[in-house]
Protein backbone atom coordinates (compact mmCIF):
# COMPACT_ATOMS: atom_id res chain seq x y z
CA UNK A 1 0.00 0.00 0.00
CA UNK A 2 1.55 3.12 -1.02
CA UNK A 3 2.18 5.92 1.79
CA UNK A 4 0.43 8.91 2.08
CA UNK A 5 0.64 12.39 3.35
CA UNK A 6 -1.91 14.28 4.65
CA UNK A 7 -1.97 17.88 4.67
CA UNK A 8 -4.68 19.49 6.48
CA UNK A 9 -5.87 22.95 7.74
CA UNK A 10 -6.84 23.48 11.17
CA UNK A 11 -9.73 25.91 12.00
CA UNK A 12 -12.99 25.01 10.29
CA UNK A 13 -11.14 21.37 9.59
CA UNK A 14 -9.74 19.65 11.78
CA UNK A 15 -10.51 21.61 15.17
CA UNK A 16 -14.05 21.73 16.29
CA UNK A 17 -15.48 25.04 16.64
CA UNK A 18 -13.94 25.52 20.14
CA UNK A 19 -10.75 24.99 19.20
CA UNK A 20 -10.26 21.49 20.28
CA UNK A 21 -10.26 17.83 18.59
CA UNK A 22 -12.30 15.24 18.84
CA UNK A 23 -11.24 11.82 20.96
CA UNK A 24 -12.45 10.28 17.24
CA UNK A 25 -10.68 12.20 14.89
CA UNK A 26 -7.51 11.66 17.71
CA UNK A 27 -8.46 7.95 17.58
CA UNK A 28 -8.29 7.93 13.34
CA UNK A 29 -5.17 10.04 12.84
CA UNK A 30 -3.66 7.63 15.35
CA UNK A 31 -4.79 4.92 13.75
CA UNK A 32 -3.55 6.90 10.27
CA UNK A 33 -0.42 7.61 11.46
CA UNK A 34 0.52 4.00 13.33
CA UNK A 35 -0.03 2.72 9.73
CA UNK A 36 2.83 5.07 8.39
CA UNK A 37 0.98 7.74 6.74
CA UNK A 38 2.12 11.09 7.29
CA UNK A 39 0.30 14.24 8.97
CA UNK A 40 0.81 17.35 8.70
CA UNK A 41 -0.73 20.58 9.98
CA UNK A 42 -1.06 23.27 7.32
CA UNK A 43 -2.64 26.76 8.66
CA UNK A 44 -3.03 30.18 8.37
CA UNK A 45 -1.82 30.33 11.74
CA UNK A 46 1.70 31.27 13.30
CA UNK A 47 4.28 28.41 13.78
CA UNK A 48 4.01 28.81 18.05
CA UNK A 49 -0.14 28.35 17.95
CA UNK A 50 0.09 25.78 15.21
CA UNK A 51 2.95 23.73 17.83
CA UNK A 52 0.73 24.75 20.82
CA UNK A 53 -2.76 22.59 19.06
CA UNK A 54 -0.28 19.84 18.36
CA UNK A 55 1.38 19.18 21.43
CA UNK A 56 -1.98 19.56 23.66
CA UNK A 57 -3.50 17.10 21.25
CA UNK A 58 -0.49 14.43 21.06
CA UNK A 59 -0.25 15.00 17.21
CA UNK A 60 3.87 15.86 17.08
CA UNK A 61 5.01 12.31 15.58
CA UNK A 62 8.37 11.25 14.94
CA UNK A 63 9.60 13.39 11.60
CA UNK A 64 6.20 16.06 11.68
CA UNK A 65 6.40 19.09 9.62
CA UNK A 66 4.16 21.83 10.03
CA UNK A 67 3.13 24.82 7.86
CA UNK A 68 2.48 27.82 8.69
CA UNK A 69 1.44 31.50 7.84
CA UNK A 70 -0.18 29.87 4.67
CA UNK A 71 2.64 28.78 3.44
CA UNK A 72 5.13 31.16 4.36
CA UNK A 73 7.46 28.77 6.86
CA UNK A 74 7.54 24.90 6.94
CA UNK A 75 9.24 24.10 10.10
CA UNK A 76 10.81 20.93 11.63
CA UNK A 77 9.80 19.67 15.23
CA UNK A 78 12.28 17.41 15.27
CA UNK A 79 14.96 19.76 14.49
CA UNK A 80 13.25 22.70 15.60
CA UNK A 81 14.24 24.96 12.93
CA UNK A 82 12.77 25.81 9.38
CA UNK A 83 13.53 23.71 6.31
CA UNK A 84 11.49 26.79 3.85
CA UNK A 85 10.89 30.30 4.75
CA UNK A 86 9.19 33.22 2.40
CA UNK A 87 8.88 37.07 3.75
CA UNK A 88 7.30 40.06 3.53
CA UNK A 89 10.27 42.55 2.08
CA UNK A 90 10.05 45.53 5.42
CA UNK A 91 9.36 48.07 2.18
CA UNK A 92 6.51 46.43 1.47
CA UNK A 93 5.38 45.46 4.80
CA UNK A 94 5.36 49.00 6.07
CA UNK A 95 3.65 50.76 3.18
CA UNK A 96 0.71 47.63 3.35
CA UNK A 97 0.72 48.84 7.44
CA UNK A 98 0.25 52.50 6.08
CA UNK A 99 -2.55 51.80 3.67
CA UNK A 100 -4.74 49.61 6.24
CA UNK A 101 -4.30 52.87 8.47
CA UNK A 102 -5.46 55.73 6.31
CA UNK A 103 -8.47 53.46 5.82
CA UNK A 104 -8.91 52.84 9.54
CA UNK A 105 -8.15 49.17 9.72
CA UNK A 106 -7.20 47.33 12.02
CA UNK A 107 -3.80 45.36 10.57
CA UNK A 108 -1.21 43.17 12.65
CA UNK A 109 1.75 41.75 11.59
CA UNK A 110 4.55 39.02 14.40
CA UNK A 111 7.57 38.89 15.35
CA UNK A 112 8.44 35.39 15.88
CA UNK A 113 6.85 34.65 18.71
CA UNK A 114 4.51 38.10 19.25
CA UNK A 115 1.27 39.82 17.11
CA UNK A 116 2.20 43.44 16.35
CA UNK A 117 -0.25 46.21 15.98
CA UNK A 118 -1.43 49.79 16.57
CA UNK A 119 -3.41 49.14 19.30
CA UNK A 120 -5.36 47.13 21.83
CA UNK A 121 -8.78 46.81 19.47
CA UNK A 122 -12.29 44.54 19.17
CA UNK A 123 -10.29 42.87 16.28
CA UNK A 124 -7.06 42.23 18.11
CA UNK A 125 -9.12 40.39 21.02
CA UNK A 126 -11.37 38.55 18.36
CA UNK A 127 -8.45 37.09 16.41
CA UNK A 128 -6.77 36.38 20.38
CA UNK A 129 -9.92 34.15 21.60
CA UNK A 130 -9.02 31.26 19.04
CA UNK A 131 -5.24 32.06 18.69
CA UNK A 132 -4.23 33.73 22.48
CA UNK A 133 -0.71 34.68 21.43
CA UNK A 134 1.43 37.78 23.22
CA UNK A 135 0.49 40.65 21.33
CA UNK A 136 2.76 44.31 21.32
CA UNK A 137 0.34 47.64 20.92
CA UNK A 138 2.65 50.46 19.79
CA UNK A 139 2.62 53.55 17.74
CA UNK A 140 5.64 52.58 15.71
CA UNK A 141 5.06 48.94 14.36
CA UNK A 142 7.91 48.74 12.35
CA UNK A 143 10.07 49.50 15.15
CA UNK A 144 9.31 45.96 16.52
CA UNK A 145 10.05 44.38 13.05
CA UNK A 146 13.80 43.76 12.58
CA UNK A 147 12.81 40.98 10.30
CA UNK A 148 11.07 40.87 7.60
CA UNK A 149 7.45 38.81 8.88
CA UNK A 150 5.94 35.84 7.30
CA UNK A 151 2.63 37.90 6.76
CA UNK A 152 -0.09 40.65 7.89
CA UNK A 153 -3.68 39.94 8.58
CA UNK A 154 -6.03 42.94 8.31
CA UNK A 155 -9.07 42.06 10.26
CA UNK A 156 -12.95 43.80 9.70
CA UNK A 157 -15.54 42.21 11.61
CA UNK A 158 -18.12 44.88 10.35
CA UNK A 159 -17.69 45.37 6.15
CA UNK A 160 -16.10 43.20 4.14
CA UNK A 161 -15.85 45.64 1.53
CA UNK A 162 -13.28 47.64 3.25
CA UNK A 163 -11.25 44.64 2.92
CA UNK A 164 -11.93 44.10 -0.65
CA UNK A 165 -10.93 47.93 -1.52
CA UNK A 166 -7.65 47.19 0.37
CA UNK A 167 -7.23 44.26 -1.38
CA UNK A 168 -7.35 45.83 -4.25
CA UNK A 169 -5.00 48.80 -3.40
CA UNK A 170 -2.63 46.52 -2.36
CA UNK A 171 -2.63 44.23 -5.23
CA UNK A 172 -2.21 47.20 -7.47
CA UNK A 173 0.75 48.07 -6.50
CA UNK A 174 2.94 45.17 -4.90
CA UNK A 175 0.54 42.33 -6.24
CA UNK A 176 4.13 40.95 -7.69
CA UNK A 177 5.55 41.06 -4.33
CA UNK A 178 2.81 39.80 -2.35
CA UNK A 179 -0.96 37.72 -2.34
CA UNK A 180 -4.01 39.06 -0.61
CA UNK A 181 -5.96 35.74 0.29
CA UNK A 182 -9.05 35.90 2.86
CA UNK A 183 -8.34 33.12 5.43
CA UNK A 184 -12.04 33.32 6.48
CA UNK A 185 -14.87 36.40 6.29
CA UNK A 186 -13.00 38.98 8.32
CA UNK A 187 -9.44 37.97 7.72
CA UNK A 188 -7.50 39.31 4.53
CA UNK A 189 -3.87 38.10 4.64
CA UNK A 190 -1.00 38.77 3.06
CA UNK A 191 2.16 36.91 2.36
CA UNK A 192 4.91 36.80 -0.39
CA UNK A 193 3.51 35.86 -3.80
CA UNK A 194 5.48 33.03 -4.41
CA UNK A 195 4.16 31.14 -0.85
CA UNK A 196 0.95 29.80 -0.45
CA UNK A 197 -0.24 26.75 1.01
CA UNK A 198 -0.04 24.94 -2.41
CA UNK A 199 3.34 25.46 -3.34
CA UNK A 200 4.15 24.07 0.37
CA UNK A 201 2.44 21.18 -0.44
CA UNK A 202 4.47 20.76 -3.55
CA UNK A 203 7.32 21.47 -0.86
CA UNK A 204 6.81 18.95 1.06
CA UNK A 205 5.99 16.13 -0.61
CA UNK A 206 9.95 16.38 -2.75
CA UNK A 207 11.02 16.39 0.72
CA UNK A 208 9.45 13.42 2.12
CA UNK A 209 9.94 12.12 -1.90
CA UNK A 210 6.41 11.13 -1.53
CA UNK A 211 4.54 11.73 -5.11
CA UNK A 212 1.71 14.38 -5.22
CA UNK A 213 -0.83 11.97 -6.49
CA UNK A 214 -0.25 10.30 -2.84
CA UNK A 215 -1.13 13.49 -1.34
CA UNK A 216 -4.29 14.40 0.23
CA UNK A 217 -5.39 18.06 1.27
CA UNK A 218 -8.58 19.16 3.30
CA UNK A 219 -10.05 22.33 3.98
CA UNK A 220 -12.87 25.01 4.12
CA UNK A 221 -11.23 28.74 3.18
CA UNK A 222 -10.16 30.72 0.20
CA UNK A 223 -6.49 30.17 1.82
CA UNK A 224 -6.58 26.25 1.14
CA UNK A 225 -7.70 26.41 -2.40
CA UNK A 226 -4.35 26.33 -3.49
CA UNK A 227 -3.24 23.16 -2.18
CA UNK A 228 -6.37 21.18 -2.57
CA UNK A 229 -5.84 21.85 -5.98
CA UNK A 230 -2.05 20.74 -5.76
CA UNK A 231 -2.61 17.55 -4.27
CA UNK A 232 -3.30 14.21 -5.30
CA UNK A 233 -6.54 14.91 -3.74
CA UNK A 234 -8.62 17.75 -2.92
CA UNK A 235 -11.22 17.49 0.20
CA UNK A 236 -13.83 20.25 0.99
CA UNK A 237 -15.45 20.61 4.08
CA UNK A 238 -19.13 20.23 4.01
CA UNK A 239 -19.01 23.80 6.28
CA UNK A 240 -16.50 25.46 3.59
CA UNK A 241 -16.91 28.00 1.23
CA UNK A 242 -18.73 27.46 -2.37
CA UNK A 243 -15.40 28.32 -3.92
CA UNK A 244 -13.44 25.82 -2.20
CA UNK A 245 -16.13 22.80 -2.55
CA UNK A 246 -15.93 24.23 -6.32
CA UNK A 247 -12.51 23.12 -7.01
CA UNK A 248 -12.42 19.89 -4.49
CA UNK A 249 -12.56 16.43 -5.50
CA UNK A 250 -14.34 15.20 -2.46
CA UNK A 251 -16.88 17.21 -0.40
CA UNK A 252 -17.28 15.44 3.22
CA UNK A 253 -20.63 14.31 4.23
CA UNK A 254 -19.96 15.78 7.86
CA UNK A 255 -18.95 19.35 9.12
CA UNK A 256 -15.96 20.11 10.69
CA UNK A 257 -17.71 19.86 14.79
CA UNK A 258 -19.24 16.13 13.22
CA UNK A 259 -15.95 14.66 12.00
CA UNK A 260 -15.89 14.81 8.46
CA UNK A 261 -12.27 15.22 8.03
CA UNK A 262 -12.33 11.66 9.52
CA UNK A 263 -14.64 10.74 7.28
CA UNK A 264 -12.52 11.12 4.13
CA UNK A 265 -9.17 9.95 6.26
CA UNK A 266 -11.54 6.58 6.44
CA UNK A 267 -12.66 6.78 2.54
CA UNK A 268 -9.05 7.91 0.81
CA UNK A 269 -6.99 6.38 3.41
CA UNK A 270 -7.71 3.58 6.08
Amino acid sequence: MNKHILFTDLDGTLLLSDSTISPYMKEVLKKMTAAGHKLVLTSGRAADSILQVAESAGLVYPGTLIIANNGALVYDCDKQEPILEKRVPLDVTADIIEMAHSRGLHIQTYTEHEIVCRAKTPELDYYRVRIPMPFIATDNIMSYIQTPPYKLVCINLEDKQKLYDLQAEVLEKHGDTVSAIFSNEYYLEFFDHTAGKGSAVEFVCDYFKVPLRDSLAAGDAENDISMLTAAGIGIAMENASPSVKAVADYVTHNDNNHDGLAEAIIKFIL
